[in-house]
C-alpha cells in the first residue's frame, strides 16, 4: 500500500529531487542499470542484487538480514561470505556505493534511484495542498516493470508495490490537473492510469471526472460504458455505487449510454 506523509506540503516541490548532482544513477525499472555521469557500469549478479535490495529499502539494514534475504538458499556462513564478496567487488572497482554503519549497510547518498524518485513524487502529488499545475507528464516517466526477469520473493513484492505507486501517481496527477483546469494533461494522465490497469475503478473514475469537468459528457459516458463492459466480461461484476452515482447525477441510463457507443 502507498503511504502519504502528511508533512509534505506544496513547498516540497523544490525538494522532490535532492539538492546537488548525484554521482551515480541506479535504475531498477525496465531492468537493472547503474550509471556514472551517464556512462553504464557493468556489475556481476551479487553486487547487482545487493544494490537493488538496498535501493528499495531506504534505511540501514543488518548484514545478517541482507545476507539471509539475498542468499537464503545457502548456509548462513556461505550467505555472509557472498555478501562480503559483493562488497569487495564494488570496492576494488572504486565504487563507493554502500555506506557501512557498524553491522548495518545502506545505499550511499551519492546514488540517485528511480523508484525512490517515483515514491517522492507520488507523496507530493497526493498531497492536496501541493500545486502540480506547472508540472508536465514528461517529468513523471516512471512506468515500467521493476527488475523484469528477477524472480526473488522480495522482488515480486516490491514489483507490485512499485506498480501501485505509479498508478496512484497517475491518478493523482489526473485529479490535480482536473482541479486546475488543465484538462488535456489530466486526460492523458488518466488514460495512462487506465492502460496500466484496465480493471482499476479509481483510474476510470479519475478519467471520467476529467471528461466531465471539461464538459465532454459523451466521452465520460463512453469511458463509463467501456469500463462497465470490461468489468462484466472479465469478472461478472458491476461498477461500484460511487461510480454509478457519479453517472446517475447526469441522468445517464443503460439505454442512453448505448447510443454513444462507437
Amino acid at each position: 500500500m502507498l503511504s502519504v506523509e502528511a508533512s509534505i506540503r506544496a513547498a516540497d516541490w523544490e525538494g522532490v529531487k535532492p539538492p546537488g548532482k548525484r554521482l551515480f544513477r541506479l535504475a531498477l525499472l525496465n531492468g537493472f542499470e547503474l550509471t556514472r555521469h551517464g556512462v553504464a557500469i557493468p556489475l556481476s549478479s551479487g553486487p547487482q542484487h545487493l544494490l537493488a535490495y538496498l535501493a528499495v529499502n531506504d534505511r540501514s539494514l543488518r548484514r545478517v538480514h541482507i545476507a539471509g534475504i539475498l542468499w537464503g538458499d545457502v548456509s548462513d556462513e556461505r550467505a555472509a561470505g557472498n555478501l562480503r564478496s559483493a562488497l569487495w567487488r564494488m570496492r576494488i572497482g572504486g565504487l563507493d556505493l554502500v555506506g557501512i554503519e557498524g553491522d548495518c549497510l545502506r545505499l550511499s547518498p551519492l546514488v540517485d534511484v528511480d523508484v525512490r524518485e517515483a515514491a517522492r513524487l507520488a507523496r507530493v502529488v497526493l498531497d492536496p495542498t501541493a500545486d502540480a499545475s506547472a508540472r508536465d507528464l514528461d517529468e513523471f516517466q516512471f512506468a515500467g516493470e521493476l527488475l523484469p526477469g528477477w524472480y526473488d520473493d522480495w522482488v515480486v513484492l516490491e514489483r507490485e508495490r512499485q506498480r501501485q505507486i505509479c498508478l496512484h501517481l497517475l491518478e493523482g496527477l489526473c485529479e490535480a490537473w482536473t482541479r486546475t483546469g488543465q484538462y488535456e494533461k489530466a486526460v492523458v494522465a488518466g488514460l495512462a492510469a487506465v492502460a496500466g490497469e484496465p480493471l482499476r475503478e479509481s483510474a476510470h473514475r479519475a478519467l471520467i471526472g476529467a471528461h466531465l469537468a471539461e464538459g465532454n459528457l459523451v466521452e465520460a459516458i463512453r469511458q463509463y460504458d467501456f469500463y462497465r463492459n470490461v468489468l462484466r466480461e472479465e469478472l461478472q461484476l458491476e461498477p461500484s455505487t460511487r461510480l454509478t452515482g457519479l453517472m446517475k447525477g447526469l441522468h445517464v441510463t443503460t439505454e442512453s449510454t448505448a447510443r454513444f457507443r462507437p
